[in-house]
């Protein structure tokens, strides 16, 4: 499937040649606007079937066969401690790099492709607690929205990189 996310020209770093600005894929995950660097995104799919895979973390809904490649596929919702929502017809996997792995990152809706400028983003407020404030990179003022910036290496953490690493071990 193609997408804008095929037309765009990046340099290595996410930020587009000799423009100073940042390229974010934008998506929505309950009534939050959240963006990770384009240069992470290999593509973005429907959702199909799963396979469900024993004996891992709730929020690693299973594997998927991604042209004879398999794909370990996280619920971003369930990682985020987020009520879990059926699936619709918005309803997207996001195919990331992280941490040198491919992974499928389940999420409500992607919206677009932004090009934010480094004045555009803000750090995360101190009073911003809890247990998703390691994921946040900063925060970028749009003109009438907050998008929540993500660090997507860390969304995983070590627990599951490693359950990640195993699936997809097994799977193979």
């Amino acid at each position: 499937m193609s997408t804008a996310l095929d037309q765009i020209p990046v340099g290595e770093t996410g930020v587009a040649e000799g423009s100073g600005t940042l390229q974010l894929v934008s998506f929505r995950l309950a009534s939050e606007e959240y963006g990770i660097e384009i240069t992470k995104v290999r593509e973005i799919i429907l959702m199909g079937e799963i396979t469900r895979v024993p004996q891992t973390p709730e929020y690693i809904k299973g594997l998927i066969n991604l042209r004879s490649t398999v794909i370990p596929i996280v619920d971003l919702r369930l990682r985020f401690a987020l009520p879990q929502e059926k699936v619709s017809d918005e309803t997207r996997i996001m195919v990331v790099n992280v941490a040198g792995k491919t992974i499928g990152i389940i999420v409500d809706a992607v919206n677009e492709v932004l090009r934010v400028s480094q004045e555009q983003i803000a750090p995360p407020p101190p009073t911003v607690a809890g247990l998703g404030r390691e994921y946040l990179t900063g925060l970028v003022k749009l003109d009438k929205r907050l998008l929540i910036l993500l660090d997507i290496d860390k969304i995983l953490g070590e627990d599951a990189t490693e359950a990640v690493e195993e699936i997809a071990s097994n799977g193979k």
